[in-house]
């Protein structure tokens, strides 16, 4: 299904599902929105302020107008007075702030509270947990507290053992959250499942985690972008960066539209970041393609079949995990890993195996219709955690990305977090993700696609048949 967006401030470029951050030289420049079911229901567009139309001198520019830009913008003016500009090479919020699932869950990127305390030891690991719980409450308030709805579905997050094997790893890992992190998940049983929150029939169990919450994606990165453009940020879509020079301390970035000159920039660009951006973030992560489904409205007899009683976050156990809801119009989306290059995006396989995920779980669901179909790019570090960092202490150059797939949180708390690092603030928790910078691939950069195909293999095996 195509967006209904018009053009308001400048002709658009189409949309180009095949964009490949290891190949193209850049995003694009006014490419349309993707054809997403958040685009597709969020009514309105909100004003923005146009493309650079001269050159200018500023405070802060924050290149990436997603969750973690505008987080960046909104905490830049609320807590430290400073007015920044954001630049966006197509339309706001084009990248992974309007493709991912909606779903809110107390984690940033890839590793579990047991692999924490593997990679870091137990002090640090509780140390984290409370700053994800800190960033858990500034998103709560954030969406509560700002005058704009996002259509949140509190009820915590349930993580679905998708064969039987797997409920001791559960059971384990729920005993470490509860004993060592005092944070109170419980292990349900496959006929509490069933019977109380949702009948997903391959499940054999779910872990509930009580902090998880779904939004409309499109919503948050809208309501975000009212709010920072009344505490007083500009936000130039259309302006992509095409040439990056410092002269005497002051970076000169080069748009379309003129060169914006600033003493600071902060970048936000996550899955999206093209290579040539800044030589402190190439080959530092691993873009990741993710797709998406939604179906039409469940009929009566499907929403008994289903039984869906949450609309709260639903992720199962694989390592190429599902991500799915229940949305409140009474439609289904589920997501998972997809194509390996930007060039195979649209290969149908890939969409036929979201179709054979979705009827494993529903079977009722086998043949109806998909209203919504997208990719996108999720930014995956090589040590699957998030970075919040300034890469060159005599430089005032900062980056926030990351997440490997867990964003919509945790990129309100990593906003903030890099706002305080550009107005001169250390955040008050010394952690790893705000110390050090994110990891290269170095030697195996050449080869990471290959080896990225090597491991899909492996965790297909993992998942589904051993």
């Amino acid at each position: 299904m195509s967006s209904s967006i018009r053009p308001r401030h400048w002709p658009k470029a189409s949309y180009d599902p095949k964009y490949d951050p290891l190949v193209d030289a850049g995003p694009g420049h006014n490419r349309e929105y993707a054809p997403t079911y958040w685009i597709g229901t969020a009514g309105p567009i909100p004003e923005d302020d146009g493309p650079v139309s001269g050159d200018m001198d500023v405070d802060v520019v924050i290149v990436g107008s997603g969750y973690t830009g505008l987080s960046c913008a909104i905490h830049l003016a609320k807590e430290h007075g400073i007015k920044a500009t954001v630049l966006e090479a197509n339309t706001v919020a084009w990248g992974c702030s309007t493709r991912n699932g909606g779903q809110a869950q107390i984690s940033s990127g890839r590793l579990k509270r047991s692999q924490w305390i593997q990679r870091w030891g137990v002090d640090i690991a509780k140390l984290m947990h409370t700053e994800v719980c800190e960033a858990f409450d500034l998103f709560r308030d954030l969406i509560s507290n700002n005058g704009f709805n996002c259509d949140p579905q509190e009820g915590g997050h349930y993580y679905i053992a998708h064969k039987p094997s797997v409920i001791p790893k559960l059971e384990k890992e729920s005993k470490l959250l509860n004993e060592v992190f005092g944070y109170g998940s419980r292990i349900l049983s496959r006929e509490e499942l069933h019977e109380e929150h949702v009948r997903d029939q391959e499940a054999a169990g779910a872990m509930h985690e009580p902090d998880g919450t779904c939004i409309h994606a499109a919503k948050l990165a809208f309501g975000y972008q009212n709010l920072a453009r009344k505490l007083g940020a500009t936000i130039h879509p259309g302006s992509p960066v095409m040439g990056w020079v410092v002269k005497n301390g002051v970076h000169h970035l080069s748009t379309p539209g003129g060169i914006v000159r600033a003493r600071a920039v902060a970048l936000a660009t996550a899955g999206y970041t093209p290579a040539g951006l800044h030589n402190r973030t190439k080959n530092r992560l691993m873009p990741i393609l993710s797709n998406s489904v939604v179906t039409r409205p469940l009929d009566d007899e499907e929403k008994e079949a289903c039984g869906f009683k949450t609309c709260s976050p639903l992720t199962d156990t694989r390592t190429l995990r599902h991500y799915y809801r229940y949305l409140p119009d009474g439609r289904v989306q589920i997501g998972s890993r997809s194509a390996v290059t930007g060039a195979d995006a649209e290969n149908p396989k890939h969409l036929e195996l979201l179709k054979k995920g979705l009827v494993r779980k529903f079977p009722v669901l086998e043949d109806i219709n998909l209203d919504y179909s997208w990719w996108g790019w999720v930014d995956v570090s090589h040590d699957m955690m998030p970075r919040i960092f300034q890469p060159d202490p005599e430089r005032s150059i900062y980056y926030a990305m990351g997440y490997g797939g867990n964003g919509v949180m945790y990129s309100a708390q990593a906003g903030r977090r890099m706002a305080q690092m550009v107005a001169g603030i250390k955040p008050e928790v010394n952690l790893p993700i705000f110390t050090s910078p994110l990891p290269s691939h170095g030697i195996l950069t050449p080869f990471r696609r290959m080896g990225q195909r090597f491991m899909y293999l492996w965790y297909y095996l993992n998942d589904e048949l051993l």
